[in-house]
């Protein structure tokens, strides 16, 4: 099933496996923050760019600062899940991102069933010092482009 995306979304699939759930075959709420964290990861090498360069090259590396999450319905074991992203808002040391995870809704054509759904703020730290710091320029430059 295709789903639509908006220009400035990125989304990855992921499929539930065993280690995923708890006792009863759900997923255990803290693997959801994984899977959203393997989306940005992934954003990000599309855009170009891989964490471990950034943080070798120009001693950056981007840290969660806050997470608002709804769990709103389970996944379950073998699930295909849709994980995705959209950039709300980049400023000079930060980007804001919404995120979702869906699975596909069989009974209606084209339709999708939120499971999670997450305001995401990352900001940029001096890996060194562990404090605030630009977005390297040429990063955010492109990064901006994408919105």
């Amino acid at each position: 099933m295709k789903y639509q995306q908006k220009p400035n979304a990125f989304s990855i699939p992921v499929r539930i496996y065993y280690e995923d759930t708890d006792a009863g075959g759900v997923v255990y709420y803290a693997n959801y923050l994984k899977f959203l964290e393997r989306c940005r990861t992934e954003w990000l090498r599309a855009v170009g760019h891989q964490q471990a360069d950034l943080l070798r090259d120009q001693g950056v590396a981007f840290v969660v600062r806050s997470v608002n999450i709804d769990y709103l319905k389970p996944a379950r074991l073998d699930d295909q899940l849709l994980v995705g992203l959209e950039v709300d808002k980049i400023s000079r040391a930060q980007i804001f991102f919404r995120q979702h995870i869906r699975r596909a809704n069989d009974t209606v054509e084209g339709g999708w069933v939120e499971l999670v759904s997450a305001a995401i703020h990352i900001v940029c730290v001096n890996s060194a010092l562990m404090k605030t710091t630009s977005i390297p320029a040429f990063l955010r430059s492109k990064l901006e482009a994408l919105q």
